[in-house]
């Protein structure tokens, strides 16, 4: 079971316990995940998966609703990030580490099957999470994250995906990567959340210091950016062997919320994927960005709490 996380918060700058939200430890797959949960702990377990470069965070103006609307809500820190565990080496981050992060963390708290939500890298390990183990997911969300094989067709057949998926490139360096994170005070992040959204106050001051302290805590920056090595080693390993990547469809009620103005993934990922999720609702969001459930708050926690009945 979760144990309370007796951690002080204020070296972390971010919000403490109080009546919406808790803070626990929860060891799954042989890591410990920091998570924050709330609402009834009878209730439908919904797990709330974050993007890069983010944390549990992420998800606070969906976690108090959600714990409202009688859902026990879990958001932990995906491995690597900000409190978690930050194991070595590429291979730990491998997507189905990710996915058996998930499953474990749905044990823990004592079910067998929950709701799975994600955004960006948490979307891509919810994706994955259903066509594996399509068992462990009641109903899935998605935000601005593709399906594995629409992103892959998409590459292949438009130069413009290619170019804005860049950095995925990039993060193969050594090093160097994890030392333009951090320059100049992760200036990084002002660009992406402080820049990055339709509505210019999307993020506070105060959101984007606290995604800067989590993304400075030892290895955190060097963990976050193995993800995107390991999921190119796997797509260069799979390409050189017959296999191929086996059956990706999903079995499980889909709803794909698409924040239109997102500068790094193209809305065609948002269509045609029928051929992959036969069950499948699709929301686009045109005057948000791919920080959805930042510029659209309100309405992304409708659509969730609406989907998720």
């Amino acid at each position: 079971m979760p144990s309370t996380d007796a951690h002080s918060d204020t070296e972390w700058t971010v919000p403490a316990d109080g009546d919406v939200w808790s803070h626990t430890t929860v060891e799954t797959n042989g890591v410990e995940l920091h998570a924050v949960t709330a609402g009834p702990e009878d209730g439908e377990l919904v797990v709330l998966l974050h993007g890069f470069p983010e944390f549990w965070y992420a998800w606070h103006h969906q976690i108090p609703p959600l714990a409202e609307a009688g859902y026990r809500v879990v958001a932990p820190d995906m491995r690597g990030y900000n409190r978690s565990e930050k194991p070595d080496g590429v291979a730990a981050y491998h997507v189905d580490e990710l996915v058996g992060d998930v499953v474990g963390l749905v044990r823990a708290f004592d079910r067998t099957s929950a709701h799975v939500v994600g955004h960006d890298w948490g979307g891509g390990v919810a994706w994955q999470t259903a066509i594996e183990r399509p068992s462990v997911v009641d109903r899935l969300a998605v935000l601005n994250a593709p399906h594995p094989s629409a992103f892959e067709r998409l590459l292949r057949s438009s130069p413009s995906q290619l170019r804005k998926s860049w950095y995925m490139f990039y993060f193969q360096l050594p090093w160097l990567p994890e030392f333009g994170l951090a320059w100049d005070d992760y200036a990084v992040l002002d660009r992406m959340l402080g820049e990055g959204t339709v509505r210019p106050d999307a993020f506070t001051r105060t959101d984007i210091q606290r995604y800067k302290t989590a993304l400075a805590q030892p290895g955190a920056r060097t963990a976050t950016v193995n993800y995107y090595r390991a999921l190119v080693r796997h797509a260069i390993k799979l390409s050189l062997t017959a296999g191929g990547v086996g059956d990706r469809s999903v079995h499980v009620p889909t709803l794909l919320v698409w924040g239109e103005q997102d500068a790094a993934l193209d809305v065609r990922l948002s269509e045609g994927l029928e051929e992959w999720v036969p069950d499948l609702r699709v929301e686009r969001l045109p005057d948000a960005s791919h920080w959805v459930q930042f510029d659209a708050p309100e309405r992304v926690t409708d659509l969730l709490v609406d989907y998720l009945v």
